[in-house]
């Protein structure tokens, strides 16, 4: 179930944070900023999300038009995730939002893996 942020329409923050609220949105937006992954590779790198989860976010994100569904029809169907152009744009966005929690936390940067 999407997760509704009590703030006016036409409150622009609002409706970002509305695509990326809850609990796996924002990771899956980062694991998917530098390549497209498979399901299986994204389920991967997000321990503790279930199949089922996993799913029902990136069909609310691509929903959404954040995330892109490709399908490639080979011997074994293969599923790729990437971001659409719209889902870079949110992805730059909250990265400048998770440098602004850093700093007020009263930490300087990001670790330098997450750069």
């Amino acid at each position: 179930m999407p997760i509704r942020v009590n703030l006016p329409d036409e409150c622009g923050l609002g409706l970002a944070l509305t695509v990326i609220g809850g609990r796996w949105k924002s990771v899956i937006l980062w694991e998917l900023h530098e390549r497209a992954l498979r399901f299986g590779e994204l389920r991967r790198r997000l321990p503790g999300i279930s199949e089922k989860v996993l799913y029902e976010q990136l069909r609310e994100m691509e929903r959404d038009g954040v995330v892109r569904r490709e399908a490639f029809e080979e011997a074994v169907l293969r599923v790729e995730y990437s971001l659409t152009p719209a889902g870079t744009a949110l992805n730059d966005a909250a990265h400048v939002l998770a440098e602004w929690g850093l700093v007020h936390a009263g930490r300087n940067t990001l670790p330098a893996a997450a750069e």
